[in-house]
């Protein structure tokens, strides 16, 4: 059995930051804390590092970039989710949701049938990963034809989350028309009519979508696959969402429908490169607004994983937090919402999913991670 003791290392613990403690990895498991014997342990010397859980991202759009980097330009799939598995590692990621999104009305990954092509891939690969790679559904609720895709993927257990996005014309990220017809112009490239087009099929899918809601939420409910609502943008709307039986409120748009979140007891993510850009893509809420108002509960990697370790490690000083409470942003709270009990934090009897953090200048980098006990990433910074 693996079997291995990190020393000299500043722990970020759930509630505190302990300096010069040792942590025994035994198997996937932390085994103990400053262990009185670790005979036969393997050491490793992690003096001038932080030792922190690793990161769990539930929300990572990223997989659709590496299969699809360039419109109609598509890279072997097993390709793909080595490419994504390595990046997470590096980041500092130990459990990924993969997001795709089924909107067959959209173009490219977004079709359904090549969506869920991708998420039998992830799959497929798990057993090759460094990381835990697992299957985020984003269900368009303005498509008709998803619904047997998705249902179809839930019972062959091939997907972690379910999650209902409306991208109908005036709702949620884009309630204005105007902006979301400029979106879906730069994003997939296409003509005035063409756009007209979808904006139309979407307005009218939408008539019908509380019903295919309902029928996917029950069956998620039933596999133990957590439910989310992605942009939120009113009370209404997370009213809606609980009766379905979501426990995360994806992106609310304004400070008062987190609120409303936080009330109906849904935990609330934000996306982690909003922190680093200092703003929202789409001119909602921004992140930090929210750590400031005590609304978020989680941070994502959203469009790039490598933006959650630097983005956390700033909020001590950005939001005038404690360094375990922006951790927990990105390692136990995010566990916890996705039902996950066996990792996020560092105590024993924890999955050891762990990363050591070098600081390179004013940049925190994953220097080495661990997941499930078995060494993901060892980047070697010493002569930094």
């Amino acid at each position: 059995m693996n079997r291995f003791l990190l020393t000299h290392a500043t722990v970020v613990f759930a509630d505190e930051v302990r300096d010069d403690v040792a942590v025994l990895i035994e198997g996937d498991t932390i085994a103990a804390l400053d262990p009185a014997s670790s005979a036969g342990a393997t050491e490793m010397n992690l003096a001038g590092r932080t030792l922190m859980p690793g990161l769990v991202d539930l929300h990572c759009d990223a997989m659709e970039k590496e299969v699809e980097p360039r419109p109609g330009v598509h890279f072997p799939l097993d390709f793909a989710c080595a490419q994504a598995d390595k990046r997470n590692a590096a980041a500092g990621i130990t459990t990924v949701y993969h997001a795709l999104s089924f909107a067959n009305h959209e173009l490219g990954v977004r079709n359904n049938a090549f969506a869920a092509e991708i998420a039998r891939a992830i799959h497929d690969w798990q057993p090759h990963a460094l990381v835990d790679n697992r299957v985020h559904l984003r269900y368009e609720l303005t498509d008709e034809t998803a619904p047997p895709v998705l249902s179809a993927l839930l019972d062959a257990g091939h997907a972690h989350l379910l999650s209902f996005m409306d991208h109908s014309p005036g709702q949620g990220q884009f309630r204005d028309v105007e902006a979301y017809r400029r979106y879906l112009a730069k994003t997939y490239k296409t003509d005035e009519r063409e756009l007209d087009d979808i904006l139309e099929r979407k307005a009218q899918a939408a008539k019908g979508a509380l019903g295919r809601m309902e029928a996917l939420a029950a069956q998620a409910r039933s596999r133990g696959v957590a439910i989310a609502s992605h942009d939120d943008d009113s009370p209404a709307k997370v009213s809606t969402v609980c009766a379905l039986g979501a426990v995360i409120s994806e992106f609310p748009i304004n400070l008062e429908t987190a609120q409303a979140a936080r009330a109906h007891g849904l935990a609330t993510l934000f996306g982690a490169p909003n922190i680093l850009r200092g703003k929202s893509q789409s001119g909602n809420m921004r992140a930090l607004d929210a750590v400031l108002a005590g609304v978020a509960d989680c941070l994502c990697g959203d469009y790039s994983p490598a933006a959650l370790l630097p983005s956390v490690m700033r909020l001590p000083a950005l939001a005038g937090i404690t360094l375990p409470a922006a951790i927990a942003l990105v390692t136990r709270n995010p566990a916890r919402a996705a039902g996950l009990a066996d990792r996020g934090e560092i105590a024993v009897g924890k999955r050891a999913d762990l990363i050591a953090v070098k600081h390179l200048g004013g940049l925190p980098q994953a220097e080495r991670v661990w997941s499930g006990g078995k060494s993901a990433l060892s980047a070697h910074f010493d002569h930094a």
